[in-house]
């Protein structure tokens, strides 16, 4: 099957293609991204641009696990922005993207994950 989101050669290079380590990889993700889209949400109505930058700093690792570059990339500008609390208008955008990508992602996951 072909993934949109998800590199599925990446994480095969980080698994070894072992079921098992896949799973946890798609569960700690999965709680991730409630974790994080809540906090980003949370620190961007309160104007906590240094907190935002943080977690979204942290969560960058998380989504080059998954080989998504795309959003990588976004997160990157992202994080830089919010450390200078610079272009404001664009967070929730981003905010938008990261929720929208790593849902996809997460199906695609667990498709792959299905096909073990």
């Amino acid at each position: 099957m072909n993934y949109k989101y998800i590199n599925t050669e990446y994480i095969e290079s980080v698994t070894g293609g072992d079921k098992k380590a896949v799973a946890e990889i798609l569960e700690m993700f999965r709680e991730q991204v409630i974790e994080v889209t809540d906090n980003m949400k949370k620190f961007l109505e309160a104007g906590d641009y240094f907190n935002l930058a943080m977690i979204v700093h942290k969560v960058k690792s998380s989504v080059a696990i998954l080989g998504m570059e795309q959003l990588e990339n976004i997160l990157k500008v992202f994080e830089l922005q919010a450390r200078q609390g610079d272009e404001k208008e664009k967070y929730r955008d981003y905010i938008s993207r990261f929720e929208h990508d790593t849902s996809e992602a997460i199906l695609e996951l667990e498709n792959y994950l299905n096909s073990l």
